[in-house]
């Protein structure tokens, strides 16, 4: 008989520590080769660690709510023959990030079935009932959070997503749903009966869903809560926190930031928006005017490619590909995953990207390889009434771009006053990388894409 250690390994790049979150074995228990052993938190992400070995569990050494350096023995194995003797770090980061990856894709396989993929969770969007949380620790007073923010609303429906969310009454006949709609509302915890159905027949679309579910999450703290007994709160700086606030102070303190902002007339872009809701190619698939921001991001950063690159003391690093990075506030904190190569991407294939991509934040399964090797950002402030901000770099980038609330406004149109869809634009760059023309140029042309989405097919 002998007994294995299994040591915390590093999951990230450069990985130092790790809080234990829970664990899915006992003592006892027979565990298999790649069996999920325990769940920890990062400074980056929730990561699942497999098993190495073969053999009952024997000692847990850690228990949930720790943090612990790399390299510490936080559990043993029992066994007579040691199906693997040891694994490297690198291996089971690898297994790790694949088994998130997995879970990730399970619950948000894209489909040509408008419903079988549950709704996307850009900045500020999802549902609070069914929204994935941290296992509740004893001792802690859990911490709101913000929730994902979803993209602006259509401007040519009721804004209603930034209102205050108020009950409606009970459909007063049977809700008319197909089952994979049925589904979606399940997991996003709404409820059918008080969805608004817009769909040709009465019946409730996937996009009635989604906008129920959002203005649920948007607003979920609308209520203002009493006062705490206790005068005072002190929450742990560690994982997720710990590295935003390291993040932000780097990036604040050692890139000189510049900022820039415009308004835009987004009329078009919203009726762009508008088509390909309802064109055949993108059923079933999250289209907002974020993927029109997305594209247009694309387009301007090969036109300016400065603003995709990154400052080392010895050298200016350009980046002649895009990994789109998206700020999502999730009840973990502020996190930037990115879409990779979304260079290579026709419209279709980013729409999907970042629906993956928001899934997986809401679900807690973001990877630390996805928010890895970021090239540039957005960040989108609207869906909160946001006119405009002064984004900070995310750390190792140069480029931040923040939309704005998109609402009716005055504007001139040749000559006279009329009403239009306005946005702001606002921008930050390293002004070490990025001179002021050359900021100036590329939200110009993010601008250009936005007032005439047309661009993109030149």
């Amino acid at each position: 008989m002998s007994v294995s250690k299994f040591t915390l390994p590093d999951v990230g790049e450069g990985l130092t520590e790790a809080e234990i979150v829970e664990w899915k074995v006992a003592p006892g228990d027979t565990v298999s080769i790649n069996q999920v052993l325990v769940e920890i938190e990062t400074a980056k992400s929730l990561v699942e660690l497999p098993s190495p070995y073969v053999g009952v569990v024997g000692e847990i050494l850690v228990k949930p709510g720790t943090t612990v350096d790399v390299g510490t023995v936080i559990i043993t194995i029992v066994a007579e023959t040691v199906a693997v003797a040891s694994a490297s770090s690198s291996a089971i980061a690898n297994r790790a990030g694949e088994l998130a990856s997995a879970a990730a894709d399970a619950g948000s396989t894209i489909t040509d079935e408008p419903a079988e993929t549950p709704g996307a969770v850009l900045v500020g969007r999802g549902a609070a009932a069914t929204m994935p949380t941290r296992r509740k620790r004893h001792g802690v007073t859990p911490v709101a959070h913000e929730s994902i923010a979803p993209p602006p609303v259509h401007p040519t429906r009721p804004a209603t997503s930034q209102l205050p969310h108020l009950p409606r009454a009970a459909s007063a006949g049977p809700v008319v749903a197909k089952p994979p709609i049925r589904k979606l509302a399940k997991d996003l915890g709404v409820d059918l009966s008080l969805v608004e159905a817009t769909g040709p027949v009465g019946d409730v679309t996937r996009e009635d869903v989604l906008r129920e579910a959002t203005q649920a999450s948007v607003f979920r703290n609308i209520q203002t809560p009493e006062w705490p007994s206790d005068r005072e709160e002190r929450v742990p700086v560690k994982g997720v926190r710990k590295a935003i606030a390291q993040a932000m102070a780097s990036s604040a303190f050692t890139a000189p930031h510049v900022s820039l902002f415009v308004d835009v007339d987004a009329t078009r872009t919203m009726e762009f928006v508008k088509r390909l809701k309802a064109s055949t190619d993108f059923a079933g698939v999250r289209v907002s005017p974020m993927l029109i921001m997305a594209k247009a991001m694309i387009w301007a950063v090969r036109r300016n490619p400065t603003v995709n690159s990154v400052f080392t003391d010895e050298e200016i690093v350009i980046k002649h590909y895009v990994n789109l990075g998206i700020a999502a506030a999730t009840p973990r904190g502020l996190i930037v995953p990115n879409v990779k190569e979304a260079q290579d991407m026709s419209l279709l294939e980013l729409a999907r990207a970042l629906e993956k991509l928001t899934l997986t934040a809401r679900d807690g399964k973001t990877s630390p390889a996805e928010m890895s090797n970021g090239t540039i950002t957005i960040t989108n402030i609207g869906v909160f009434g946001m006119d405009t901000g002064t984004p900070i770099l995310n750390s190792g980038e140069a480029g931040i771009v923040a939309l704005g609330t998109i609402k009716p406004k005055p504007w001139v149109v040749d000559g006279e006053v009329r009403v239009r869809q306005v946005t702001t634009i606002g921008a930050s760059f390293d002004h070490r990388v990025v001179d002021g023309d050359v900021a100036s140029r590329f939200l110009a042309d993010v601008a250009s894409i936005i007032e005439e989405p047309a661009l993109l097919l030149e």
